[in-house]
């Protein structure tokens, strides 16, 4: 059975070139020997713990958890062959972030052949739990669109003939106070299938691609925001200028964040009222992203806060559902578009809701 490597640091240093792949993975990825020594650990974990290689090499990787005794056993186990894989959850220190908090992580263990060094490999719960509720948010956006397509197609249908029919029978009475009968029957089928054209529009209207500046899209809502509620209400501009233009349909993105900000407006006719109404546009780069189970290098991430009544509890987990509104006379079509929209450009769309502070985030990738 080989011995496991010598730990100096001129050893650590020529560690790096064979395990150099593992920068490129997302997840936390470390190389250890059975005594705690770190062989190697990718960018990742700089990135999270917030200490440079050179400090993550310096210590033990079981200084590296709140609760190292588990985490010794598994990784001493593995290395005996014990089992060839194993895997616990943890909590990791993280001594360079910025309020140190511990991270949940789930630890996979495995062994590496001809080697008594494991790989330890840390995903995080939280990452988890969103790649997770991606997954289900677009299987549900999928069925969802699916369903429309075929209930507006069998409403649009009938709407036909009975306008038609209404038509037809107006002409055939002389009372003209029997004709309000026949206009409303005929105002209703304009009505729904309005409706019905706003169901179908995603799927109708062609993805026109081109460079976009998220700015100008940002710039665009905003002037569209304060012309209709031009007192009252404050749109902040929060931009990151660097982010570079991307290919994509400018006048959806421009329609999926009027809609939100639209939406925000109107849940803060209150503190219109009042002149304390805010809705701030924040861009920023997000880096190492995994969006529909690829990995982007960068990503758009745009912020649409308000400082309203937040999202009522009970329509949190359906606000991007069809016909769902929490407003009287809404559609509740305008956050439905504009996640379709959104993922027309693989992107993702989620929101954070509590009273006084409603943030919803896009995250688009960039090239």
């Amino acid at each position: 059975m080989s011995k496991a490597p010598p730990h100096d640091a001129a050893s650590r240093s020529s560690a790096v070139g064979p395990y150099a792949a593992f920068d490129h993975l997302a997840t936390l990825v470390a190389v250890v020997a059975p005594t705690g020594q770190c062989v190697f650990a990718n960018a990742s974990f700089e990135s999270v713990l917030g200490l440079s290689r050179r400090s993550v090499l310096r210590v033990s990787v079981f200084d590296w958890f709140v609760d190292s005794q588990p985490v010794r056993e598994t990784m001493q186990a593995v290395s005996r062959n014990d089992y060839a894989t194993s895997r616990l959850e943890a909590l990791l220190r993280r001594p360079g972030a910025a309020h140190g908090e511990a991270l949940p992580v789930h630890v996979i263990v495995n062994q590496m052949e001809g080697s008594l060094n494991v790989v330890v490999e840390l995903v995080e719960i939280e990452q988890q739990t969103k790649q997770d509720r991606e997954e289900r948010a677009l299987g549900q956006a999928r069925v969802t669109k699916e369903l429309i397509r075929n209930l507006a197609h069998e409403i649009k249908n009938p709407l036909g003939g009975i306008r038609g029919a209404a038509q037809l029978l107006e002409m055939e009475l002389e009372s003209r106070t029997l004709h309000e009968y026949t206009q409303v029957i005929i105002n209703e089928a304009d009505r729904l299938q309005a409706l019905v054209d706003r169901l179908l529009a995603p799927h109708r209207k062609p993805h026109v691609v081109s460079d976009v500046n998220i700015h100008e899209v940002c710039e665009r809502v905003r002037a569209l925001i304060l012309a209709e509620f031009p007192r009252g209400l404050e749109v902040e501009r929060d931009y990151d200028i660097s982010i570079p233009d991307f290919r994509g349909d400018r006048e959806q993105l421009i329609q999926a964040v009027l809609n939100i900000a639209h939406n925000a407006a109107q849940a803060l006719a209150e503190r219109i009222q009042t002149a304390d109404a805010r809705i701030v546009l924040r861009t920023r780069i997000a880096r190492q992203v995994t969006l529909g189970k690829h990995r982007y290098r960068l990503a758009l991430d745009l912020h649409i806060e308000d400082n309203g009544p937040g999202v009522p509890e009970s329509l949190r987990e359906r606000i991007f559902y069809p016909l769902v509104s929490g407003r009287d006379g809404g559609s509740g079509l305008g956050l439905t578009l504009a996640q379709t929209f959104v993922q027309q450009h693989l992107g993702t769309i989620e929101c954070e809701s509590v009273p006084g502070l409603t943030v919803f985030k896009i995250v688009i990738p960039l090239p």
